[in-house]
Order: structure tokens, then sequence, then C-alpha cells
């Protein structure tokens, strides 16, 4: 089973679904830590409950987003960590980590990239009108949602859907298609 670390900054919906599987043995993934931004987010809480050992920090507490990342990366060496799996992590992983784990960092974004890359994924897709937007999951690079794309699933924009229906609907293909995707992944 391989070492994986899930970065999350909020709420923590995909990680309490990768979780999950993982404990009914569904994700072929040992999930030893969280790191987290956000030290009062709600997804720290969700990884204690689970027993799931948690970083977290506060960025502008360090002089630099090196300094901050060169201790997440001591973090991950200590426990042996092989993949980073992003969970609704609001920040840009810069070189340090990029570097260390090239081709190994996943993240999963609620549109169809690159449609609605960043923030407010869905606001975006609603405000524009479109019948279709969905979830991607793809691989980090050094831009924002622009790696290589490694699943996409569409979901249908009904005329009744509110911002809060389509997470809704988002959020249930996006705890089904990430935990199917990293497994294939980390079969490979």
């Amino acid at each position: 089973m391989k070492k994986v670390a899930i970065f999350a900054s909020g709420n923590g919906s995909n990680f309490q679904a990768l979780a999950e599987a993982s404990l009914r043995k569904e994700l072929n993934a040992d999930i030893c830590l969280l790191v987290c931004d956000q030290p009062e987010a709600y997804v720290v809480k969700r990884a204690r409950h689970l027993g799931i050992p948690v970083f977290s920090f506060r960025a502008k507490e360090y002089p630099s987003k090196e300094a901050f990342e060169n201790e997440i990366a001591l973090e991950l060496a200590k426990r042996g960590v092989e993949w980073i799996i992003l969970a609704g992590y609001m920040r840009l992983i810069g070189s340090t980590l990029l570097n260390r784990y090239r081709n190994r960092i996943v993240n999963i974004h609620p549109s169809l990239l690159p449609a609605f890359p960043g923030k407010d994924a869905i606001g975006q897709a609603l405000d524009a009108g479109v019948k279709v937007t969905g979830v991607t999951i793809h691989f980090v690079d050094e831009g924002m949602d622009t790696g290589p794309i490694i699943a996409q699933q569409s979901v249908n924009i009904l005329a009744e859907d509110t911002r809060e229906t389509l997470q809704k609907k988002i959020q249930a293909v996006e705890h089904e298609l990430y935990p199917k995707t990293i497994n294939e992944l980390l079969d490979e």
C-alpha cells in the first residue's frame, strides 16, 4: 500500500470520502497525514476523529512559501509519503514540493477543465449559464488547475439547480470518482 498525504483547507468532504474508503479497504492507500493550512478548519476535526495525524500551519507565520513547503517536506519524509492528494487545498503548490513529488501530486476540481479553473468553479459555471459542468482529476503542475488531466466526469446542470444542489451533485461524483482514480494511479 502506498503512503499518501492529503492536503486540505476547509470542510474536508473529499478528505472524509477518501479516508472512509481507505478504512473500508476500498482505497489502496495508507493515509498517513493530513496537511492543512487552516488549523481551525473542520477537516482537522475529521482527521483527528479518524486517528489520522495532522500537520497544520499558517502560511503567514513563515517568511516564504519555500519555508513552509520545506517544513511540509520534512513531515512527509518522516512518514515516507509517496503521493500527495489535494482535496480542497486552497494554495498553489510551489517548486519545493513539485520537484520532490513530480507526477505524484493529484488534484480534484469541480469543473470540466480547462473550463472554470480557480476559485468558485460552481459559481462560474452557473454564472456562465452552461448546461454541463463536472469533475476533473489532474496532475498538479506550476499553474492553477493546468496540469495533465487524468479523469473527468460530466454533471448536467438543470434549470432548477441552485449553487447548493449543483454542489451536492458534483460532490457525489467526486466522492466516487476520486477514490477510483487514485486506486488506478497507485496500482500502476
